[in-house]
């Protein structure tokens, strides 16, 4: 293929036959690319379960594209990085015109855009036609807000698209939003038996996969023991069904919920597929809707959902292109710590950490609360350095890609902007880790305790946190209420817990 005048490259996160760099492909004069890169696996210190995951849906979606006679060059197991490959193929088959879909990485969309001005080759670079909401649309809805809100931003999703929208153009149900009815707890006694994930056998290409990265990630965190996850597009919409039949029915009022053991819980473990493309949004959804009617589901339950995918997740793409590079730049409280060396291996006694990182390691999956309140919480009340906490995020999870990862650890669970789409901080202590979870059952720590040899760290540093920020929380009406506690803890009693605070902080690889 020599001749070929344009090249389509297709990243690990486009594995869409429908995908916008596609639609025109001509296979008589077009070239396909993919490319294996380890230097995606090493920029960060990727979870072995993450790169397999990629490897074998890489793997597997190029086989879909030789079985359609496409012209496909597929580069394996390289060291070498993406546009070292890219700008060696392309000056070899002399092509005149790259092509290709937006990365979901910020570092990678430049150094193509940098690698085409190098080469002075004419550029394609497609939006990804795979979200609900472009760019533009984005734009245009943030452009004239005071404030940048999730809720303001999703009622508008759900009118353009006419979604959960009665025939009176009213929200279903007569509200909008109905989060306050999915943030139960587990009853005392436990969650009771959970449907887990559907469970798919590996196949030759992805034990392939397993034993390569075996072999030549063995130094990178996580374990591939566990490896469960969809790596096509027949077992990303088995994996759909099997949520919508067995599990969506106790997603809503437990999602918030978090229990020793049940690393899933009722969640729908859909992400990956999602943000590697395998399913479509709006099929989720209207797999979602359809089963509303057929199961007589809670409004609250498939709201919940539906806020998820049409709300949240397209809002965080829109923030992360609207916002980068600044966003991995932000720093707001000038936070500077090294992330705690148990972040990679799990080793501390704080029950809930422990929980929550061990299972991170095991599949690399924890649900949102777990990342948000228990790890990402943590970070904040540790003064982490938010790039560090960033890193780590996108290392540890298979699901994460920078575009989705960033907004919602640097933006939501680090307010590392300083609200610039949040409208406070989200921190909790020992008290809301013990509401929600079973977690502090079985901790040295006591999460009633604010300081003192048994405190828990969490509760100590949340305090710390007030303490220590007390005049901005008190200017904002959402926080006011968290600092309006202090006036009931004696001065004393303050400068104790800032003391502990100031051991912990100095320690926190001990704790």
């Amino acid at each position: 293929m020599s001749d070929a005048k344009r090249l389509i490259l297709i990243l690990g996160d486009q594995l869409d036959l429908q995908g916008v760099a596609l639609k025109e492909f001509n296979p008589s004069s077009d070239e396909l690319i993919m490319i294996e890169s380890s230097e995606e696996a090493t920029y960060v210190w990727s979870h072995q379960a993450k790169i397999a995951i990629f490897l074998s849906a890489m793997r597997h979606f190029s086989e879909e594209l030789r079985s359609l006679q496409y012209p496909l060059t597929y580069i394996k197991e390289s060291p070498l990085s993406i546009i070292d490959i890219l700008k060696n193929q392309l000056i070899e088959k002399k092509i005149n015109c790259l092509v290709c879909v937006e990365p979901g990485e910020w570092r990678l969309k430049k150094a193509i855009e940098q690698l085409v001005e190098e080469l002075k080759i004419s550029l394609v670079m497609y939006e990804d036609n795979h979200f609900f909401c472009t760019h533009q649309e984005f734009r245009e809805w943030a452009s004239n807000k005071k404030e940048l809100r999730l809720e303001y931003f999703y009622r508008q999703m759900r009118k353009t698209h006419h979604i959960l929208i009665d025939a009176d153009g009213e929200p279903e149900g007569g509200q909008w939003n109905f989060d306050q009815d999915n943030r139960k707890p587990y009853p005392k006694k436990g969650p009771g038996m959970v449907d887990g994930p559907i469970q798919f056998q590996p196949d030759q290409i992805t034990l392939d996969v397993l034993a390569y990265v075996k072999n030549n990630y063995k130094d990178h965190p996580g374990s591939l023991e566990y490896f469960n996850w969809p790596v096509t597009r027949a077992q990303a919409l088995e994996g759909l069904q099997y949520f919508i039949d067995y599990r969506l029915r106790n997603f809503g009022v437990f999602q918030d919920a978090m229990w020793t053991k049940t690393p899933f819980g009722w969640h729908s473990v859909l992400s990956t597929s999602l943000n590697l493309k395998l399913l479509n949004p709006r099929e989720v959804i209207n797999a979602v809707l359809g089963a509303w009617k057929k199961y007589s589901l809670d409004l609250s339950t498939v709201e919940g959902f539906i806020r998820q995918i049409l709300g949240w997740r397209e809002f965080v793409r829109g923030m992360y292109y609207l916002d980068m590079p600044k966003m991995a730049e932000d720093n707001y409280y000038s936070h500077t710590r090294a992330l705690p060396k148990w972040y990679w291996d799990g080793h501390t006694q704080m029950a809930c950490m422990r929980d929550a990182i061990g299972q991170t390691l095991k599949y690399g999956y924890a649900h949102h609360i777990q990342r948000l309140m228990i790890t990402g919480n943590f970070a904040l009340l540790a003064e982490i350095l938010p790039s560090e906490v960033c890193d780590w995020y996108l290392a540890i999870y298979v699901d994460a890609i920078e575009w989705v990862e960033l907004p919602n650890t640097a933006g939501m669970a680090l307010f590392a902007n300083g609200g610039r789409f949040t409208s406070k901080p989200y921190i909790a202590s020992g008290a809301y880790v013990k509401r929600m979870s079973n977690y502090c059952d079985t901790c040295p720590y006591k999460p009633d305790v604010r300081y003192g040899e048994n405190a828990c760290p969490i509760t100590t540093l949340y305090w710390n946190f007030l303490i220590k920020h007390r005049a901005q929380l008190e200017a904002n009406p959402r926080s006011r209420l968290m600092t309006a506690n202090l006036s009931r803890i004696s001065v004393e009693d303050q400068r104790a817990i800032a003391s502990h605070a100031h051991k912990i902080l100095d320690n926190l690889n001990e704790i």
